[in-house]
């Protein structure tokens, strides 16, 4: 179709590798700008669209472009993600505070770009385009600003600070480190922090080799993992927002990777509040801890057996 020819022509005018002048990124493009076959770029509008609903959908309905339900990951990583960087796309507009795994994450041409696009084919393109590769730089420079005005800022135990991704997941990591570290973890050192948009954000290799712990590639970890030193004893923490809290199943699964481990291992659940934790009282293993952020001065043990001194037969 003309149409998909005409956008591989705009994206090779935007300096895009050849890898994103392919059929996929044209239908991408053309999904991002609302148009059908026939449409003029003139017709060109920004909308949301999410990957599935509004652009492979776009792609099949309007193009016969029929891709695997797995190819969501693929125009993802290789298309939109050099869309945001080369500043055609935007990551979440329409709200920026939007987690990285929500499923209603979205991406829609920029302002900028959708000027540009307008103008293809009329005596305005020249000048549109050079105008927006011009000034591209700048807009590099403003949207990494407005991104990290909506960033999650973590101050660490030893003073530095971290910036997490938005998202509920995240605003309760901060939370245990913030709150739930100094209250019953004083003194600890964080050895480990995924982020939802950076799954290993902060790992200290030679602070668990030292307790006997060697993570590979494989190892499932918990959200957080927190050492005191002093006392030997090694916290993990699961933040239970998505994923699930420390069922049984989960801390076979982390014994596994702590089988070398000479420290005192404290498996904790987190939630925002007492209604997310009523909906997984019933899979949380015995012999855990419970931490409710709502509530951060309390802690709920898993079996009395440590506070009324009951020898487990």
């Amino acid at each position: 179709m003309a149409e998909i020819v005409e956008a591989q022509s705009i994206l090779s005018a935007f300096g895009m590798p050849a890898a994103q002048q392919n059929r996929m990124s044209a239908l991408t493009l053309l999904a991002l700008c609302g148009l059908t076959p026939a449409m003029p770029w003139t017709k060109s509008v920004r909308c949301r669209c999410t990957i599935t609903k509004g652009i492979m959908e776009h792609m099949k309905q309007h193009y016969e472009a029929v891709y695997a339900p797995n190819t969501r990951e693929t125009i993802r990583r290789q298309v939109l993600h050099q869309f945001v960087q080369a500043r055609i796309a935007d990551y979440n507009p329409f709200d920026p505070s939007l987690p990285t795994n929500s499923p209603r994450a979205h991406y829609a041409i920029t302002e900028e770009a959708l000027l540009v696009v307008r103008s293809f084919g009329s005596d305005r393109w020249d000048a549109e385009l050079q105008y927006f590769l011009d000034s591209q730089l700048a807009l590099l420079k403003r949207y990494d600003r407005d991104r990290e005005h909506h960033l999650i800022p973590v101050q660490l135990p030893e003073g530095k600070q971290l910036d997490l991704s938005p998202g509920q997941h995240n605003r309760l990591q901060k939370a245990v480190i913030e709150e739930f570290s100094p209250r019953f973890a004083p003194d600890a050192r964080l050895l480990y922090l995924g982020d939802t948009a950076q799954k290993n954000l902060v790992i200290n290799d030679a602070g668990l080799r030292k307790i006997g712990i060697k993570i590979t590639g494989h190892d499932k970890l918990p959200d957080i993992i927190l050492h005191q030193d002093k006392r030997h004893r090694l916290f993990l923490i699961e933040v239970v927002t998505s994923h699930g809290p420390m069922s049984p199943k989960r801390v076979v699964e982390l014994d596994g990777f702590l089988a070398d481990c000479t420290e005192k291992v404290v498996y904790v659940s987190v939630f925002q509040d007492f209604n997310e934790f009523r909906k997984y009282i019933k899979t949380i293993s015995w012999g855990t801890e419970v931490w409710i952020s709502e509530r951060p001065d309390h802690l709920i043990h898993f079996n009395g057996d440590p506070f009324l001194d009951i020898e487990s037969s």
